[in-house]
């Protein structure tokens, strides 16, 4: 279920793992289009072109593989199968979830009012970047706010991406002092990794971004262009660019399979869901306490399609996903920092891939940094998305070249 990155990347791998004559792969999604949506961030800041992040979701689905263009109804766990929005229904014997997230702003008062998309933008979805780019291109200046809403949110350190892109995109206009930035985070620090906080704070406080934390938000004024909090505490804006609560497809409400904000609860070691024994989850469709991240969905994909084989097999399932997240933070000014982490170990310094010798170094900021962000985008057109592994990168951390 999903066209996603998570969705294609386990219809590559599974092609060519299971015996075609005994089983039949399906992967359905109504979209057309499959987006890069690392590339949400760049977009505002004319760094990346719409045609760049955007590509047919067909080019990617392989061959050996139906791909049904259709809305999903509901999905009847028990008796083994889904039915489609046009009365089609599908039969299965083992389903992978891989729904993904979305923003809702309705889940905010006043979030999506008037103002939404006039000086309220998100850039979580293809639609929002490309209307906060129109945005900049003309803003004269102001009070800027990035926002989070509450976690867990798809990639935890975009917000912090694009408070310092902003940074340095408004230096390059000439018109940085001309905006106030303030970054405002329902956490008490900009991340939720005590080590790797300490880095994120220092950078925010180097290039003059003001810090709110622990901001619960109530409402949004868009009268009076004000976020307030719970607690009444108030951050003024010209111009607030927020990450609204993420939350599961509305399919897993309407199957009665999800939790609260609509995440399929799933085993966060074997990616085995807790309630069906035949039905597993992948990427930002489940609610494991590892970040919502592509570097993620990658890493899940390897153990998940072992665990697919084992489950046909009738073996016993690998307990072996240990929340390994592998990320590149843009900081500005054409560097970035590294972190990796995993549901144990929290991100330090040190070296990647290789253990002392590099040449990606952890939690400090460097060129080759933001080279390997910017690289990243051809890898995932090219490798992740076809299910090809790349070289070096193992699907579990390695504590090697790390200095805890």
């Amino acid at each position: 279920m999903g066209a996603g990155t998570a969705g294609t990347m386990m219809a590559n791998h599974l092609k060519g793992q299971v015996d075609s004559k005994e089983w039949e792969i399906t992967i359905v999604d109504e979209r057309e289009e499959h987006y890069y949506q690392p590339g949400f961030l760049f977009l505002p800041f004319d760094i990346y072109e719409p045609d760049d992040i955007i590509k047919p979701i067909h080019d990617f689905i392989p061959k050996q593989v139906n791909l049904i263009r259709k809305n999903i109804d509901r999905i009847f766990p028990t008796e083994n199968y889904v039915m489609l929005t046009d009365g089609e229904r599908l039969d299965f014997d083992i389903m992978i979830v891989a729904t993904g997230a979305k923003i809702a702003p309705e889940e905010v008062e006043g979030m999506g009012g008037a103002e939404w998309q006039h000086s309220i933008f998100d850039f979580y979805t293809f639609e929002g970047a490309l209307a906060l780019r129109n945005k900049l291109r003309e803003w004269r200046g102001g009070k800027l706010v990035v926002h989070i809403t509450e976690m867990p949110i798809k990639c935890p350190v975009a917000p912090l991406e694009f408070a310092f892109l902003a940074d340095s995109y408004f230096k390059h206009k000439h018109m940085r002092d001309k905006v106030e930035i303030t970054f405002v985070t329902p956490l008490s620090g900009a991340f939720t990794k005590p080590k790797a906080t300490q880095t994120l704070d220092h950078l925010l406080h180097e290039k003059g971004i003001h810090l709110v934390s622990d901001f619960a938000i109530e409402k949004v004024d868009n009268d009076l262009k004000k976020i307030v909090d719970y607690g009444g505490q108030e951050v003024s804006f010209d111009l607030l660019v927020t990450v609204p609560t993420n939350k599961g497809d509305e399919l897993m409400a309407r199957s009665g399979m999800g939790d609260d904000l609509n995440y399929l609860p799933t085993n966060k070691a074997t990616l085995q869901s807790k309630d069906y024994k035949n039905i597993f989850a992948i990427g930002d469709a489940t609610n494991i306490p590892a970040s919502k991240a592509g570097s993620v969905a990658h890493f899940e994909a390897e153990i998940l399609t072992e665990n697919i084989l084992r489950f046909i097999h009738g073996e016993p399932l690998k307990e072996e996903f240990d929340g390994h997240a592998n990320c590149f933070v843009e900081t500005g000014d054409g560097k970035a920092l590294l972190i990796d982490f995993n549901y144990t170990h929290e991100p330090v310094e040190g070296t990647f891939p290789f253990p002392g010798i590099g040449p990606l170094r952890l939690l400090k900021e460097s060129r080759m940094n933001h080279m390997g962000k910017l690289a990243f985008r051809w890898i995932y057109w090219n490798m992740l998305l076809k299910g090809t592994h790349i070289p070096f990168v193992t699907a579990t951390m390695q504590t090697e070249g790390k200095n805890f």
